[in-house]
């Protein structure tokens, strides 16, 4: 099993793969003009249940530092450009992905 994620900020869209196979689907929000999500290639690099402010119920952190993979307490917000350069997803969604990668997965994030 070689689990990996792509995010199309273009479709606000992450999806779970195991290899070449969508194992899941998932609406996310990016980062606004000014504050864009950094585009290339990342990998999880630490994981943090409830860890408080706007950052809802998981954080993934990113091997970019100060970025990350994360749930939010404005759940209308997903689908927008709205964040800081974060991923945001979901509660339920960002906690059932954390359950599924490990620490060292790959992130691919691009247009």
């Amino acid at each position: 099993m070689v689990l990996w994620l792509d995010v199309n900020t273009k479709k606000h869209r992450l999806t779970l793969l195991d290899g070449n196979k969508v194992v899941k689907r998932y609406k996310v929000a990016i980062g606004k003009m000014l504050t864009p999500t950094p585009t290339g290639s990342y990998t999880i690099i630490n994981k943090e249940k409830n860890p408080g402010g706007p950052f809802g119920a998981f954080w993934m952190g990113l091997s970019k530092p100060h970025y990350g993979i994360h749930g939010t307490n404005n759940p209308s917000s997903i689908g927008k450009n709205v964040s800081h350069g974060c991923i945001r997803m979901y509660n339920n969604d960002v906690l059932e992905l954390a359950n599924i990668v490990p620490i060292g997965t790959n992130v691919y994030i691009h247009d």
